[in-house]
């Protein structure tokens, strides 16, 4: 296929790149039958690769039995059964290589990602390529070259816009119109967490409609700031419960222990089997798997490790699909994608420093001030949802509209 200038002399420029050098490179398992849809996850994908793996679980769960090869690097969470394989590297020879061997049916990419070679070469070999939760690629990621942008964009089958301002963005750059939709954006990671209805009735009736806040996945580095927070909010609600799930589950004795010495509360553990009475005024949940119960139970989750931790331990996407108000720190963690869109709907409580936590929870112990936020957090989390659902009948939709013309041919 003829292509512009631009296009022509970045391709050269790549090409003199060096790359793997023959029987380097592992040899590729075999091919498996049937339908084969190739994802590639762009390795500086903003906020990691989370939309995708829920892509790749809605399409198995709406086709089981097909194939989805990942092709990425590092070690994100891929939903489990996922073949995922090493990217090509970025030159003709290699790319139309790792094609000609899996022969997917359709490539699937997401975001800003716009690989030079990668689009020429599989859109060559006659793979239809859909951009997916698209936006515009920053200025400092487009290539140098005049007209690349506006060459790549024309030979994706469609492009999926996350919302107008990308659709906007992307019809600058020369995206067609005629194959440009606003999907909007997806679902970065799955939600609702499974719990045992009987346990949440037992602890709902021994709090007696007390408030109660959690501190989910909470590091030892910020115990301080969880204690000191419910100090503060105990001088305005007296009978609120705290509820800790330490990050590291055996430290769980030794919190309890920490918090009755420092404070004089009345701790129970969970690991002990103790029961979170009218005289509690703290919960150790040191016991694995009950998070579903416990963002159930709890009217305010603080996402451990978004203060002063490596970053935030686990989805805002769990407390917001069970309607449990979300404050949380600066530090994502490997969930940025989520924080974001939470964010941009009104739907968290972002604090700056430690010592914002007693103020946001004092706060939102009203309860029409936490409902609030709670709700535009559930709107926001399962609107990605219903995007990634309708992304994967699209692709799905194109797959089978593909098998009868290769079988005539």
């Amino acid at each position: 296929m003829a292509f512009p200038l631009g296009l022509g002399l970045y391709l050269l420029f790549t090409a003199r790149r060096a790359h793997s050098a023959p029987g380097e490179e592992p040899p590729r398992p075999e091919r498996p039958p049937g339908p084969l849809i190739w994802l590639h996850a762009a390795p500086e994908q903003p906020g990691g690769h989370g939309a995708l793996a829920e892509l790749v679980r809605r399409l198995r769960a709406l086709r089981p039995g097909l194939t989805v090869l990942i092709s990425a690097k590092g070690d994100s969470h891929w939903p489990e059964g996922s073949r995922v394989v090493p990217p090509p590297p970025e030159t003709l020879p290699d790319i139309h290589a790792f094609v000609s061997h899996w022969r997917p049916d359709l490539a699937v990419l997401s975001g800003a990602s716009l690989p030079p070679a990668l689009i020429h070469e599989t859109d060559r070999c006659g793979v239809p390529i859909y951009l997916v939760d698209a936006v515009p690629p920053p200025p400092g990621r487009r290539p140098r070259f005049p007209g690349v942008v506006r060459a790549l964009l024309s030979r994706l089958a469609a492009i999926l816009a996350r919302d107008a301002e990308a659709g906007r963005g992307l019809r600058r750059l020369g995206a067609a119109p005629a194959r440009l939709d606003i999907a909007g954006k997806m679902q970065e990671e799955p939600a609702v967490l499974p719990y045992v209805e009987a346990e949440r009735e037992a602890l709902a009736g021994l709090a007696r409609s007390r408030p109660v806040w959690l501190a989910a996945g909470l590091p030892e580095v910020e115990e301080a700031a969880v204690i000191a927070a419910h100090h503060a909010a105990l001088r305005l609600a007296h009978r609120l419960l705290l509820i800790v799930v330490p990050e590291d589950p055996e430290r769980g004795p030794a919190l309890a222990a920490r918090v009755e010495a420092e404070q004089g509360w009345t701790v129970a553990l969970r690991s002990a089997d103790e029961e979170p009475g009218e005289e509690c005024q703290a919960y150790v949940a040191d016991t694995e798997g009950e998070l579903g119960l416990w963002y159930r139970l709890a009217s305010i989750s603080y996402m451990g490790g978004s203060l002063q931790g490596a970053g935030s331990t686990r989805s805002p996407y769990e407390p917001a699909a069970l309607g449990s108000a979300i404050i949380h720190g600066p530090r994502p963690g490997d969930h940025a994608g989520a924080y974001e869109r939470l964010v941009e709907a009104r739907a968290t409580r972002e604090l700056r420093v430690p010592g914002d936590l007693g103020e946001a929870l004092s706060d939102l112990i009203a309860p029409d001030r936490a409902a609030l936020i709670a709700h535009n957090a559930w709107e926001a989390s399962t609107a990605g949802a219903e995007v990634t659902e309708r992304v994967a009948a699209l692709l799905l939709a194109a797959l089978d509209e593909r098998a009868p013309a290769e079988e005539e041919s």
